[in-house]
């Protein structure tokens, strides 16, 4: 078993990666500040180049205040399923030459080389393989190669745009300590202002307060923010399986062929794994929709999508999946609907035309069915008559989560 300090953890991150793609298909584009997003005035920035960082943009800006900022910038409404398919291509490339990988996020890889430095030398093996990856796919990537996921994606961060830097065994403190404390993954807005209040500046001051004092202020938090501020991360490098899936079926107490019911009972399952997905914050890149009929023969259709969660863009893919595959005009026992290829990642990337209504509009979904239970909130052509069922008086304070 290799010891924990003999581990060499590299982090993959696509340079601005919507950007990267949409200044590969047309050149006019590289060296302009540019944001990828929806074009009207209440919609939100996916992402923006560094020209546009410059004045002060980033991402999740609503597009009308990153207009204000920067007016001559360039919009471009966004193309998942190009994006999709590009981040598919380097998946394979990695998937292909990588001993253990982890896809974290549509742009972003952890790569476990534990042991190779005894045979190529993993500084040596990475810098090959991002050579390899820029010059297939023609994109630009850097990495960060340490002994931990943590440190080497704070690595990544710094060398950035396009390039590498390897922090050795034993410098990690080091190499934190002069950082700002939001430096730290996971380090938000609120957080920092927190450690800031108390003195708190530096990953070296932030190291530095006794653990002890750090979970009576913050919590099992605490702790956790103490050991990243030393450079102490052990969590493994998960394995990237594309089987790996979340589904449900539903078979009935009768069989039937009543199309208002079979859509209803597809709307309420897409609804629910959907919601599992934005859970689990991942998003799924391929959907398969199951059928089997009262004669008990069973037949699935599937089709590849550009990475979403989010319950509209699925609903409208699960829809014309069963229309395509319902063709026997049988008595229908069971259907099912199963998501897989998934990935870590935030349903917003996928919202490119949408405003920041129907994002605030997930959001306040989410956190009702995360507080009074999934079922609690359903799309009205799956909702049970309200002779069928009682349904609980809904707490007044759920209002004000529906107001945009």
């Amino acid at each position: 078993m290799i010891a924990l300090q003999q581990r060499a953890i590299a982090h993959f991150d696509l340079d601005c990666f919507f950007v990267s793609v949409e200044c590969q298909q047309d050149d006019s584009l590289k060296g302009k500040p540019l944001l990828v997003g929806g074009s009207s005035d209440r919609a939100v920035v996916a992402a923006c180049s560094y020209e546009a960082r410059k004045f002060g943009i980033h991402s999740a800006m609503p597009m009308k205040t990153a207009l204000r900022l920067c007016p001559h910038a360039i919009i471009r409404s966004g193309d998942m399923e190009l994006y999709s398919k590009k981040s598919r291509e380097i998946t394979e490339i990695i998937a292909d030459r990588a001993p253990l990988y982890e896809k974290s996020s549509i742009d972003e890889f952890y790569l476990d080389l534990s042991g190779m430095d005894k045979f190529f030398g993993s500084l040596k093996w990475t810098t090959e393989l991002r050579k390899f990856i820029m010059q297939e796919s023609g994109l630009p990537i850097s990495f960060g190669l340490a002994s931990n996921k943590m440190v080497s994606k704070v690595a990544t961060d710094e060398a950035k745009p396009n390039g590498q830097l390897e922090i050795c065994f034993g410098e990690e403190k080091n190499f934190l300590a002069p950082m700002p404390v939001e430096k730290i993954p996971m380090v938000g807005r609120e957080t920092a202002s927190q450690l800031r209040r108390r003195g708190v500046e530096t990953v070296k001051t932030l190291s530095e307060v006794p653990v002890s004092l750090l979970e009576a202020w913050m919590g099992k938090n605490g702790i956790s923010l103490w050991r990243k501020a030393n450079g102490i991360d052990d969590s493994p490098v998960i394995p990237y399986y594309e089987q790996k899936s979340i589904s449900t079926e539903s078979t009935f107490p009768a069989d039937t062929i009543d199309m208002e019911f079979l859509h209803g009972e597809l709307v309420r399952m897409t609804e629910k794994i959907a919601f599992e997905l934005r859970q689990q914050n991942k998003l799924t890149g391929c959907i398969t929709v199951k059928i089997r009929y009262s004669d008990f023969e069973t037949t699935t259709r599937q089709m590849s999508i550009p990475y979403s969660c989010s319950d509209h863009i699925l609903l409208e893919k699960v829809k014309e999946l069963f229309k395509k595959l319902y063709d026997r005009r049988l008595l229908v026992r069971l259907i099912g609907v199963r998501f897989s290829h998934l990935v870590q990642g935030n349903y917003q990337i996928s919202l490119f035309d949408d405003t920041q209504e129907m994002i605030s509009l997930y959001q306040a979904i989410d956190h009702i069915k995360n507080r009074f239970g999934p079922e609690f909130l359903m799309k009205g052509t799956n909702a049970i008559p309200p002779d069928k069922k009682k349904y609980p008086v809904p707490p007044k304070d759920i209002m004000p989560y529906f107001k945009m």
